[in-house]
């Protein structure tokens, strides 16, 4: 019976373990000059919800931003390994390693951890900025180490209420202004539909400039019709 439900999860890339953590939210939007992570705040095991200000986010360099979902263990310290590394890169060599380069690292990474005893639960979302190509950057990585670029991205249960949005909506060269209404489309969705109060999402931005924290209003009252 156990093996059955393992190999349907398997089929849809759900993993057993991983199902207790798909009501974290991950949403990644990219524009014509910008890179949104947005991630809810609310940390969580299993329906108890232990913290409200949660920041799933690390700052890798000037223009690269990781946001991570998955076991707590396994997301601290994978988190602060990347982090270590890409900055003991970045004074080693003098210079930064683009949000490109950073993607195949981590990967590289979690496919060597998912081929040993103890594999990391973790499923991410890298946001940045190119400064060579001056082009917003997007990877989608999950635990079995699939990476994929893209304009928009999510993970958890966002990915089910949220994507239909993002194709709708989305397109290369909306403004700042337009990327922050698709996301308060998202976020009016979640909290529409989802049965799990997120405590609403931290928002980051990635730009030429740099990554700044963007206010958002997660107090904000949406009746579902």
């Amino acid at each position: 019976m156990y093996g059955a439900v393992w190999l349907l999860l398997s089929y849809f890339h759900i993993h057993p373990h991983n199902t207790a953590k798909m009501g974290e939210v991950l949403l990644g939007i990219t524009g014509k000059d910008f890179t949104i992570i947005a991630a809810s705040k609310a940390a969580m095991r299993g329906a108890s919800i232990l913290k409200t200000n949660d920041d799933k986010t690390k700052t890798l360099n000037k223009h690269t931003l990781m946001a991570l979902v998955g076991e707590a263990g396994d997301t601290i310290q994978f988190a602060e390994y990347v982090q270590a590394n890409i900055q003991l890169y970045s004074k080693r060599n003098a210079s930064e390693l683009s949000p490109s380069e950073t993607s195949s690292f981590i990967r590289t990474e979690l496919a060597k951890s998912l081929r040993s005893r103890n594999p990391y639960t973790v499923n991410l979302l890298l946001g940045g900025f190119d400064a060579e190509t001056q082009k917003p950057q997007l990877f989608w990585i999950d635990y079995l180490a699939s990476c994929a670029p893209l304009p928009y991205a999510a993970h958890g249960y966002a990915q089910y209420y949220c994507l239909s949005i993002l194709d709708k909506h989305h397109h290369p060269e909306i403004s700042f202004e337009q990327g922050m209404k698709i996301l308060r489309m998202c976020t009016d969705e979640l909290k529409r539909r989802l049965p799990i109060d997120f405590k609403g999402v931290l928002v980051k931005v990635v730009t030429k400039d740099g990554i700044r924290t963007e206010e958002y209003d997660n107090d904000n009252i949406v009746y579902a019709p």
